[in-house]
């Protein structure tokens, strides 16, 4: 079986016992293909944690949290955090019930954008084929590296992840295989710091022995739904059969029988869509007057507006979102009838969906985004709504009065504050 030593990098024909002659390492990286795979996964180990121990050693040992306040969630915790329960989108109070001791910082993304940037750059050194998923992982396709590299996409991934850990200082874990369902999986088994390889020839045996909760996309209620139906395994799944899968569960079901089977055609694409814009904000206090919320919606519209603009796109969807004070989720869209970037058309739609959620509910965290985009079109003229026109050109016109004079040389909320309380 060809083994590569992960401590020295020394390639071998077959493995030549537990220890690497050229460096006494005992880390190996073995796999009967490892010399054929080329898709791979990368992701960046605890990455805003691990950003904050780089920079302050005194956190190496203890226990971080990066988040909000008391009324926040966890953005990222750190592997010694992770041990007593901490994860990902848990309520801070939660986190801090289960670990005390933690030392909580409240995130710097400027900081770690600049990383995650600079960890982008060494991917695409390596290949032109890089696919971001976020900050801190993306997928790469090293097919045809070979003789730019001189070596196998294997070890061109081996010598990466020590590229990474000596010129950033932290680790990322790699995940390769032969598809991107695949190397995803991988990059999860042995973190961090890992390396894992998935072949042809072992995908079906290791995937009948996942839990369906493990797969990317199902979330807790799919996966209850899952369970219920009396599927707890890929091996379920896969007896099931695609026909059955697609007519209970439709689109979704169909992908599961698929996967289940190791099949992914999805190619890795640099040039991948993004598929929506969104920003959200959690309040300190609960809120439930119509008044506060609409002035949050109100802020929310013009961060995503922006956004949009910047990036030329259009939106087709208005999606609302509302987090009760009992972490209960409410998501309301609408279809718009042309699509949009503006601020107000984001707004407009969002106090409509949000007036029917104003029944005495406090509310912890609200939401807007538009989906389903578009390159840049021009607003079409509204015949149901004459003034849409006319607003839209004073919208416009105070972008360049805010990107002249700064974001605060015109305040447009309380203009529709007006517009809303006379429309009432």
């Amino acid at each position: 079986m060809p083994a590569y030593c992960r401590t020295c990098m020394a390639a071998y024909a077959l493995k030549p016992g537990p220890a690497c002659p050229s460096c006494g390492g005992h880390r190996w990286l073995e796999h009967d293909e490892i010399n054929t795979l080329s898709i791979a996964h990368i992701d960046c180990d605890a990455f805003f944690a691990s950003i904050e121990k780089r920079d302050n050693p005194d956190l190496a040992d203890k226990p971080v949290i990066i988040g909000g306040g008391q009324r926040g969630v966890v953005s990222t915790a750190c592997y010694i955090a992770r041990i007593y329960g901490v994860h990902s989108a848990m309520p801070m109070f939660k986190a801090l019930e289960a670990c005390p001791d933690a030392v909580v910082i409240r995130p710097e993304h400027g900081k770690y954008s600049k990383e995650g940037h600079i960890i982008r750059e060494m991917m695409r050194e390596v290949t032109p084929l890089v696919e971001p998923l976020s900050i801190d992982e993306a997928f790469l396709d090293l097919s045809g590296t070979q003789r730019l590299h001189g070596a196998s996409p294997a070890l061109t991934l081996l010598r990466l992840q020590q590229h990474i850990r000596d010129e950033v200082g932290i680790t990322v874990s790699v995940g390769l295989s032969f598809n991107k369902f695949l190397a995803k999986t991988a990059s999860d088994l042995d973190k961090p710091n890992g390396f894992s390889v998935i072949g042809k020839v072992d995908a079906e045996d290791f995937l009948a022995r996942r839990p369906v909760k493990a797969i990317y996309g199902v979330g807790p209620a799919f996966a209850a739904r899952l369970e219920k139906d009396g599927l707890h395994t890929l091996a379920d799944i896969r007896r099931r059969g695609d026909k059955a899968m697609a007519a209970r569960y439709g689109d979704m079901g169909y992908r599961l029988s698929r996967l289940a089977r190791g099949e992914d055609h999805r190619s890795v694409s640099p040039h991948s869509e993004r598929k929506s814009v969104s920003s959200e904000t959690t309040f300190r206090r609960d809120r439930r007057d119509r008044g506060e919320l609409e002035e949050q919606l109100w802020r929310l519209c013009v961060k995503v507006a922006d956004i949009m603009k910047s990036k030329a796109l259009s939106g087709t969807v208005v999606t609302l979102k509302l987090k009760t004070t009992k972490f209960k989720t409410r998501t309301r869209r609408r279809t718009l009838r042309d699509p949009s970037q503006l601020a107000d058309t984001l707004f407009r739609v969002g106090r409509e969906l949000l007036a029917p959620e104003i029944d005495g509910t406090a509310f912890r965290l609200i939401g807007i985004g538009f989906s389903g985009l578009v390159d840049e079109v021009a607003e079409s003229a509204d015949l149901l709504d004459p003034k849409a026109t006319r607003r839209a050109d004073a919208e416009r016109a105070m972008d360049k009065a805010r990107a002249k004079f700064g974001s605060d040389a015109v305040i447009k909320g309380r203009a529709l504050k007006s517009d809303r309380d006379r429309s009432r």
